[in-house]
């Protein structure tokens, strides 16, 4: 495969497999609410059935971890709104972002402890990845602040392959999702207690200090898409894209945060653009098959007989719905 059109991080290209695999992008509750439509979709047609493998970064990850729980149950369209879409719609009227990040100011813990919390109350009690079915393998994606590398959860691992593994991570659900959706810089890190005993593959050359104690952050900051983890092993790929849109304006802000904030947003719209047309160019040349759809999409390019209303103005409105906390 031409490096021109490979949207992932370099590395060996893994022999490619036949199967289905789904990516949930990051965007905070905006796309946790725009993937449970397409969670929906999927699960309608019959397509997310046949995945081999579901992987999310932040927002998506909500959703994923949730679907991801509730996968034995799931067994009509009933019991998906039931198990999956009610309590997610029930979190996206909880406000999570201020109420944590003032809780750790103020309390010991920090912001991600409040919202691991919320997370657990809402949506995953006590689970671990251990409560996860073993297929479709569900995959989530952080970002490992110490080594800049992409550290994934599943229930078979917990690893950063510059680093080492951990097998059958037996992490709370609750925080891995946290971990997934440590949106910087309020939000994040989100310290990932480790000890070196807990590592069942260290990487050779490795400082001990790397495996103390992981800071993460929001998966989104290295891979926007999650595609990292399915773009090498699998032909077929569905996309789900909850990403926002940079708004033009006319009169940033000048102070030294504001300005900071505006800069790095520019810098993950424009890699997350580069990324999506790399992966488009890959449909394109025949090298992947499958679909990407995102807030953006006007869907009468898809040519669907049986397409459900989404006038294009008001979902090009969605995509700039911030996902920043906003006070109350």
């Amino acid at each position: 495969m031409s490096e021109s059109i490979t949207p992932v991080a370099e590395g060996p290209e893994e022999f490619l497999e036949d199967g289905i695999a789904v990516a949930f992008s990051g965007g905070g509750y905006r796309a946790m609410l725009f993937h449970l439509g397409a969670v929906i979709r999927l699960f309608e047609t019959g397509v997310l059935r046949q995945a081999a493998r579901i992987s999310s970064v932040s927002g998506g990850s909500i959703t994923s971890a949730k679907l991801a729980l509730e996968w034995p149950r799931l067994t009509d369209r009933a019991a998906l709104f039931e198990l999956v879409v009610k309590p997610i719609r029930k979190l996206a009227a909880t406000s999570v972002d201020v109420p944590s990040v003032l809780g750790g100011l103020i309390l010991p813990g920090g912001a991600s402890e409040r919202v691991s919390h919320i997370y657990a109350k809402v949506l995953f009690g006590n689970a671990t990845l251990q409560d996860l079915p073993d297929a479709p393998a569900f995959v989530f994606n952080a970002t490992n602040v110490e080594t800049g590398k992409l550290w994934r959860f599943s229930r078979v691992r917990a690893r950063d392959w510059s680093v080492g593994e951990i097998a059958r991570p037996r992490f709370l659900l609750a925080d891995v999702v946290t971990a997934s959706s440590a949106f910087p810089p309020v939000l994040s890190p989100f310290v990932l207690e480790t000890r070196p005993s807990d590592f069942t593959h260290v990487e050779e050359g490795v400082e001990p200090a790397l495996l103390h104690d992981i800071s993460l952050t929001d998966g989104g900051v290295y891979d926007s898409l999650g595609l990292e983890t399915v773009f090498k092993r699998y032909r077929t790929l569905f996309v789900s894209d909850g990403g926002g849109s940079l708004a033009v304006d006319a009169s940033p802000p000048a102070d030294w945060v504001r300005h900071s904030r505006r800069v790095l947003d520019i810098i993950h719209d424009q890699v997350s653009s580069v990324r999506v047309r790399q992966l488009i160019a890959t449909y394109v040349a025949g090298q992947r098959a499958g679909a990407y759809w995102g807030i953006g999409s006007d869907i009468s390019n898809f040519a669907l007989a049986d397409a459900l209303s989404a006038p294009v103005a008001r979902t090009l409105g969605r995509r700039l719905i911030s996902t920043e906390p906003q006070p109350h």
